[in-house]
């Protein structure tokens, strides 16, 4: 469901919170669906019950919504079962994880499970992810729990082990011991994480991978790939880093088919070792060779070095050994690197984050997160090809401070990845939801604006191009790069292609060295001018002695007006403004006002009150003039921001997002009236928010009550 705003950015606070309080963390992880496993697990186990978790229940509802859907014929034979109604001695773990556990079923997450046929190959990484010390003897309860980072927190995700199958088989992934089931929880687990079994058909492996480690991910294409892939790819072995690859598949009806030499494409394999060896029939002859797995647990490459090739011959027994060679139909094959490259077409590294690699200081990474949010009409405003809306995007600024150890051809220059997540597209397909085309620009920040965090207005982008960018705009679920750029200080700026699409993000910067990254934040205040003191008796102005006379024929001998008064005494002097083309005032806004300027508390506005409220409406309604769209009587809800800004009020963006899905209509435009009432709303909050500031330390404690009747009267 979605979030309403008030929804949303209640959580989004909620979850800022969180994160000061250390949550989120891999040593205090969030509790996805509020579940505390400890907690679940004692309480079944005093009841002497199996724990049955209504958050993904066993039903049709967790498997899909449309190929698993409830009209599907494919899930009418499911059947849910526990792994001790499956077989009759089942174990979490049989003898270590390790790679041959995970055999794809009958969904296709090859992505996923390439991804945990790399996890097994380090065990600190594994189980991070799968916490030991779970098992169906001792203290079993039919609760079990698995960690995963999500959009930059850990989360504890619990579920029951009922699993779906078919004959008494398991459906989808299954180990090739028939008694094991710590990959197929694994798997349900994860489906729970994106909310169904559906959800997790298609993907990329490096998706899972960055889902089991929080490391950022790089793509080398085969035919750009540079000259030292297998340098690269050795090493990013020998420090821990996960890696996939693929073959395209250029001709949809053709995806997952096998070619002649046992390789298929479309589907994702697991790369495991990168090594070199020597023959024994020369001295200096040397092959170099990679190690794939296809995670079907079966179907492998039957060209050179593969499990029965006559190339294995002129190895001697040591080099045989290093390799681990075997004869068996488990999926893991050998090939020569030159066959590696002309077979696969893209690969997929995923380096660790600093958490990952805490006993390694050379590899370690400085990482800078951010998490963002386009919102239609105000912060979603497409890539450079659209400039009257671009500007408007959040916006980061980037400090590079140290360059590399080891520049090349003595460039001074710092080396770093940026990486842009979208996030929740997958959890939310079944509404619909696609990946959007996302990408970002990076432009140089003149030295005279350093340290300036203003966000970056129109003028600046038409003048200047950007000095780095993605390679493309892709419908990816993250677009990552890396780049060499001088010391000194730039602005990223993130965006989908077309504007007015609506998603949040994540935007992440990795670096060797030094650097600092945070979202371009307006310090939040208002300025409040003294309006201009009313003339004096004789010195009235034509328009004040009209006020005068209208306002005494409305307010009677109180000469005092109530909102309705308000309203059709304001609208009597509007709708002779032609310029305006508005409607008039609604009753809403009116009783707004009077909550602005009722010093008294009466509910009413004297002449002085009402003197004081209409200077500020006529300031405002030339403000509005200014921006609004010829004949249209409104503004762009983009142009928003500068028209706050001209009224007095620095926000940030966050507060920008709110006030476009409060105020701005279904065609992203603001009118008048709306205009008025969202100035007035804010004049009194800071007004408000200013009185209760005694120490002026900017923030303030309110009683429940002191919350209440200040909102509902503002």
């Amino acid at each position: 469901m979605p979030y309403t705003p008030s929804g949303f950015f209640c959580d989004r606070l909620i979850r800022e919170r969180e994160r000061r309080d250390g949550e989120g963390s891999l040593g205090k992880p969030l509790r996805f669906s509020g579940q505390d496993f400890a907690a679940l697990k004692q309480e079944c186990l005093q009841k002497k019950s199996l724990f049955e978790d209504d958050t993904f229940p066993a039903t049709v509802e967790s498997l899909g919504y449309k190929e698993l859907g409830a009209k599907s014929n494919k899930v009418k034979n499911i059947v849910w079962k526990r792994p001790k109604e499956i077989c009759e001695n089942p174990e979490f773990i049989v003898g270590g994880a390790s790679r041959t556990d995970i055999c794809q079923g009958d969904l296709g997450d090859c992505w996923l499970l390439a991804a945990i046929a790399c996890l097994t190959l380090y065990e600190k990484l594994l189980y991070r992810v799968v916490p030991q010390e779970q098992s169906f003897s001792e203290g079993y309860a039919g609760v079990f729990h698995f960690q995963f980072w999500r959009y930059g927190d850990w989360v504890d995700v619990v579920i029951d082990d009922r699993i779906p199958t078919f004959n008494n088989q398991l459906v989808f992934t299954k180990s090739a011991e028939r008694n094991e089931f710590w990959s197929a929880l694994l798997e349900k687990a994860y489906a729970k994480l994106h909310g169904s079994y559906e959800a997790l058909k298609g993907g990329n492996t490096t998706e899972a991978m960055e889902d089991f480690t929080g490391g950022v991910t790089e793509f080398y294409e085969m035919k750009e790939a540079p000259k030292e892939l297998n340098k690269i790819m050795k090493k990013a072995l020998e420090r821990g880093s996960l890696m996939g690859c693929s073959i395209d598949s250029l001709v949809p009806a053709r995806f997952e088919t096998r070619t002649t030499t046992g390789l298929v494409k479309g589907h994702a394999y697991s790369v495991t070792a990168v090594q070199e060896c020597k023959h024994t029939t020369t001295k200096d002859s040397k092959v170099r060779l990679v190690r794939l797995r296809n995670p079907w647990g079966q179907v492998e490459w039957t060209g050179p070095w593969s499990d029965n090739s006559k190339e294995w011959t002129s190895l001697s027994k040591v080099e045989k050994e290093k390799l681990q060679h075997q004869n068996a139909e488990d999926g893991e094959f050998w090939m020569s690197f030159e066959d590696f490259k002309k077979n696969f077409t893209k690969i997929e590294i995923c380096n660790l984050t600093p958490d990952a690699l805490e006993d390694d200081k050379i590899h370690k990474w400085t990482v800078s997160v951010n998490e963002g949010r386009w919102v239609r009409g105000c912060s979603a405003g497409g890539c450079r090809n659209y400039p009257d809306t671009f500007w408007t995007n959040p916006q980061y600024r980037l400090r590079l401070l140290e360059e590399d150890d080891d520049p090349e051809d003595n460039e001074v220059a710092c080396s770093f990845v940026v990486s842009l997540m979208q996030k929740n597209r997958r959890k939310e397909r079944k509404m619909g939801a696609n990946l959007f085309t996302i990408g970002f620009a990076i432009y140089e920040v003149p030295w005279q604006m350093h340290g300036n965090k203003q966000h970056m207005q129109k003028d600046f982008f038409l003048a200047n191009s950007s000095k780095a960018r993605c390679k493309s705009y892709i419908n990816l679920r993250e677009v990552t790069q890396r780049f060499r750029l001088s010391p000194g200080e730039y602005v990223i700026v993130p965006s989908t292609y077309e504007p007015h699409q609506e998603g949040e993000f994540l935007l992440r910067v990795f670096s060797e060295k030094r650097n600092t990254s945070e979202e371009i934040e307006n310090r939040i205040e208002a300025d409040h001018p003294v309006p201009a003191p009313a003339s004096a008796v004789g010195e009235e102005s034509e328009e004040d002695q009209k006020f005068r006379t209208i306002f005494q024929e409305i307010a009677g001998d109180e000469m005092e007006i109530t909102a309705n008064e308000l309203k059709n005494l304001l609208n009597k002097v509007v709708s002779k403004n032609q310029e305006l083309n508005t409607e008039g005032f609604s009753l809403e806004t009116c009783r707004s006002m009077i909550a602005l300027m009722d010093m008294d508390g009466t509910g009413r506005l004297n002449l002085q009150e009402f003197r004081h409220l209409w200077n500020k409406v006529k300031q405002w309604q030339g403000i509005f003039k200014h921006y609004s769209v010829e004949q249209s009587g409104s503004i762009s809800s983009y142009e928003m921001r500068n028209a706050v800004n001209d009224a007095g009020y620095r926000l940030n963006n966050q507060l920008y997002d709110i006030i476009t899905m409060r105020y701005a209509n279904e065609s992203m435009n603001i009118d008048f009236d709306s205009f008025i009432s969202c100035l007035v709303r804010l004049e009194a909050m800071f007004r408000a928010f200013q009185a209760f500031d005694q120490d002026g330390d900017g923030s303030i404690r309110l009683s429940a009550l002191e919350w209440l009747q200040l909102t509902m009267y503002a």
